[in-house]
């Protein structure tokens, strides 16, 4: 632990879990937010009750799923800039030389 980390402790689906972060107060809402979202629809998506561990694995594999997707649409927009950014140059080039 360092020193900007700090103790969170949450309950979710009737069990509190204990846990150190440096996130901040706004990132760590936005986190326990997705968690229990992911875990709460999963949960009601269930047919009869699944162990709470099945439910956090769900909800591991569901942000895994939204990292993934967002990994390859940042690659495609960067390699899309990055193409962008080189016609551009190139078409300054060219102009550079015919003035």
């Amino acid at each position: 632990m360092t020193n900007s980390e700090r103790l969170v402790k949450f309950d979710l689906l009737g069990q509190e879990y204990k846990f150190y972060t440096a996130a901040s107060e706004e990132e760590l809402k936005s986190i326990l937010s997705l968690v229990r979202q992911l875990v709460e629809n999963n949960s009601a998506q269930a047919t009869g009750t699944l162990p709470v561990g099945r439910l956090a694995i769900l909800a591991c594999l569901n942000i895994a799923s939204q990292y993934v997707k967002l990994k390859q649409d940042f690659d495609d927009y960067r390699w899309d800039t990055e193409q962008r950014m080189m016609r551009m140059s190139e078409e300054i080039r060219a102009k550079l030389l015919v003035d």
